[in-house]
C-alpha cells in the first residue's frame, strides 16, 4: 500500500444495488439515477468529487447497468473519467465489489475515497485529499450524528480510532458512506465471491487500524421515498437544484 503524502486522486462510487426499498421508482431507473434536485444521485458526487481535484473515478454496476452506463458514459460530460466495473445480475455486495474493480485494474493499488451512491451530502471532498493512511491503517470512516432511521449508531470513536463498541459513556455514530480506503482491506477475497465490508471494518477495527471523525455536514440516506421527498424539499427550500454538490 502507498503510504505517499501525495493527494488522493481517485475514488470509487458503490452504485450496483437495487434499490429495493425504492420500488416501484427503481423496477425501470437504476438506483443512482433517481433524480435529486433535478439530476441524478450519483451526478451530485461526480460533481462534487470533480470540484475537489479527484477525476479518476470507478463505478461498479449490476441492477440495470446498461441505463447507468448509457447515462454516464465515459464522464466527459463532468469533466471526469469513469472507469466502469460491472457485476452480475447478483452484486458483489460492497467489499466484494471494491475487490474487483481492483482486480480488473479500474482501480489503482493506492489509497481512495470511497463514496456510496445511495446518499446525498453536502460535504466538500476536498477536505480527503491530503488524508494520509499510516503504513498499517485500512480505512478513514466519516462519521455522522444518528438520524431517526438509526439511532442506535454504528459505531464510536475512542482516541480517533473507530470501534463498534463504545468505550464507557461514549456515544455511537452512523457511518456517512464515505471514507478514504486502503486496498489492503479487502486483500485475499475470493474473485466473483460476494462479501461485505461491515465485517472487514469491524475486523479491522479489533486491530486498531481504522480511524474516524464525526461530520456535520447535510447528509441523507436516500434510502426511502419518504426520504427521496425530504432531500428534495430541502434542496429546494435552499436553491441548490443543480448545483454542485457541496454547500457555497
Amino acid at each position: 500500500m502507498s503510504t505517499s503524502t501525495s493527494k488522493i486522486t481517485q475514488a470509487m462510487i458503490l452504485a450496483a444495488g437495487k434499490g429495493t426499498r425504492l420500488r416501484p421508482l427503481t423496477l425501470e431507473t437504476p438506483k443512482p439515477l433517481v433524480e435529486v434536485g433535478g439530476q441524478p444521485l450519483i451526478v451530485w458526487h461526480i460533481k462534487a468529487l470533480q470540484a475537489a481535484g479527484i477525476t479518476d473515478i470507478t463505478i461498479n454496476a449490476s441492477w440495470l447497468a446498461d441505463k447507468l452506463m448509457d447515462s454516464l458514459g465515459d464522464g466527459s460530460q463532468y469533466g471526469v473519467t469513469l472507469h466502469w466495473s460491472v457485476e452480475d445480475d447478483e452484486p458483489l455486495e460492497t467489499a466484494g465489489g471494491i475487490f474487483q474493480a481492483l482486480q480488473s485494474g479500474n482501480l489503482r493499488d493506492e489509497p481512495f475515497i470511497l463514496v456510496n451512491s445511495d446518499v446525498w451530502t453536502t460535504y466538500n471532498f476536498t477536505q480527503l485529499q491530503d488524508y494520509v493512511l499510516s503504513a498499517d491503517q485500512r480505512a478513514h470512516l466519516l462519521l455522522i450524528d444518528n438520524p431517526e432511521h438509526n439511532n442506535g449508531g454504528d459505531f464510536a470513536i475512542n482516541n480517533g480510532l473507530a470501534s463498534e463498541h463504545p468505550i464507557g459513556d461514549a456515544d455511537k455514530y452512523t457511518f456517512a458512506g464515505i471514507s478514504v480506503m486502503s486496498p489492503a482491506l479487502v486483500e485475499g477475497l475470493v474473485p466473483g465471491q460476494p462479501a461485505a465490508l461491515a465485517p472487514l471494518l469491524k475486523q479491522a477495527m479489533i486491530k486498531f487500524q481504522i480511524t474516524a471523525e464525526v461530520i456535520t455536514d447535510n447528509w441523507i440516506d436516500v434510502g426511502t421515498p419518504e426520504r427521496l421527498t425530504q432531500v428534495n424539499d430541502f434542496v429546494e427550500q435552499h436553491d441548490m437544484n443543480g448545483h454542485q454538490g457541496r454547500a457555497d
